[in-house]
């Protein structure tokens, strides 16, 4: 337990802990999770419909009681939760006195649409925002350096992970930020050759950023003492994060969750499937047209429900994204199960009938060495029969015709369709999500 909790304890201050458990999350056996999260679900229905009009509202509508939901598994008489449905009124989702407020997250935009807002009470945030901690799928303890390359301004990202390396790890959080004012990729390479950390959170594309800002600065990522490297919030094929791993020298972990969720998944070393966080999280798959909740195995749409986030509480929310769950014991030991994404709804390149997730896209394309970092799928119109891939080529490469038509060859034939490629000196560097899937 991090030495912030145990002050918080003598001080009398972890009942909404206590009351649940006070362990490690990733240490109590998976039958005592799952009865947790029994209680939990029956305590936060209860909650919701006695503090949130907007879903009083809708279990009205359903013809639900809160009565009725007396465990997970009646999880499925409610109803979905939709990303528009949050948006336009800021306030849509509190369930407490506006006083009590103590944070509020901002959704980043890049999806469209207009913003959406996650409240936080100090308890919510402090006590039961991954407060127990996951030790053994995030071994950061105290004397550990952390460079926080995520953005703080309004996001949740930046902040949530200053408060976990923190407060949950008591360790030493570096709030190097990412593309603001101050927070440059050459500064952050110079932070880092100062503070020679063992620690690095950041974004797929940003790990790229920093790499090139610290080679043209003459700096080796490899001297540098790290145990691991984090990247989340985009994105991200096993493939390129090889080419991460062998430019930093070090392990890259995925972590995935969003500003609505929080932690939906932490992978472990083994690079085998995300880790579900059931102390915090109800993961459902679901059929993406029927709803309908989906076996161990099958690939559905990712809902999520979040048990201990009372103040902006969110149940069955649809998520978008892609993915199936694994039950199975993972080889690090870890006996809680195991996401697995495949892709976002919203992203599908379509191509001759045939729809392809970008991370497929990507893996197949990272496997070309001739081919670097920085690329781009453009969406053909409709009708057309190929797909292009604009790219950079690696240093020394030379962009020929004959180069072309053979990475061309080899994509189609790992793909199944005609692809063509356009060789580029140089692609857009984004300080916001990169954007890898562009329409003509």
């Amino acid at each position: 337990m991090g030495s912030y909790l145990d002050k918080l304890k003598n001080q009398g201050h972890l009942d909404v802990i206590e009351k649940h458990f006070f362990q490690h999350g990733d240490a109590l056996p998976v039958e005592k999770l799952l009865a947790f999260q029994d209680e939990a679900v029956k305590e936060l229905v209860a909650h919701t419909y006695a503090n949130s009009p907007f879903y009083r509202a809708k279990m009205d509508q359903a013809g639900v009681r809160p009565e009725e939901v007396r465990s997970v598994a009646d999880l499925s008489k409610l109803p979905f939760t939709d990303k528009d449905e949050l948006r336009g009124d800021p306030w849509i989702l509190l369930a407490c006195d506006k006083k009590d407020v103590s944070v509020i997250n901002v959704s980043t935009g890049t999806t469209g649409g207009e913003m959406i807002y996650i409240f936080y009470t100090w308890k919510d945030f402090y006590l039961n925002d991954l407060a127990v901690g996951y030790p053994r799928l995030v071994p950061i303890e105290p004397g550990d350096i952390c460079i926080n390359a995520l953005p703080y301004e309004m996001s949740s990202a930046g902040l949530a992970f200053h408060k976990v390396f923190m407060d949950a790890c008591g360790a030493t959080a570096v709030p190097v930020g990412k593309g603001g004012a101050y927070s440059t990729p050459e500064k952050t390479v110079r932070i880092m050759r100062d503070l020679k950390p063992t620690i690095v959170m950041t974004t797929p594309s940003w790990a790229v950023r920093l790499a090139e800002a610290a080679g043209e600065a003459g700096f080796d990522l490899k001297e540098l003492p790290l145990k691991r490297m984090w990247i989340t919030g985009e994105g991200c094929s096993p493939a390129f994060r090889d080419r991460l791993e062998k430019i930093w020298g070090t392990t890259a972990n995925f972590y995935y969750g969003s500003l609505e969720c929080g932690a939906l998944g932490m992978e472990c070393d083994q690079h085998f499937g995300y880790h579900i966080p059931l102390a915090h999280v109800v993961v459902e798959i679901v059929d993406p047209k029927t709803g309908e909740v989906l076996e161990p195995g099958e690939i559905g749409e990712i809902v999520a429900t979040c048990l201990l986030r009372y103040s902006s509480p969110l149940i069955r929310y649809r998520t978008q994204d892609l993915g199936y769950v694994e039950y199975d014991q993972c080889p690090c030991g870890v006996a809680l199960p195991r996401l697995f994404l495949r892709g976002r709804q919203v992203d599908q390149v379509v191509l001759q009938g045939y729809e392809f997730s970008p991370f497929y896209l990507e893996e197949f394309l990272m496997r070309l060495p001739e081919v670097g970092m920085w690329y781009q799928f453009v969406v053909p119109p409709e009708g057309a029969d190929r797909l292009k891939i604009r790219v950079e080529l690696q240093p020394g490469v030379e962009p020929t015709p004959e180069l072309a038509d053979r990475l061309a060859s080899k994509m189609e034939f790992g793909l199944g369709i005609p692809c063509e490629f356009e060789f580029v000196d140089r692609l857009p560097r984004p300080v916001t999500k990169t954007i890898r899937v562009v329409h003509e």
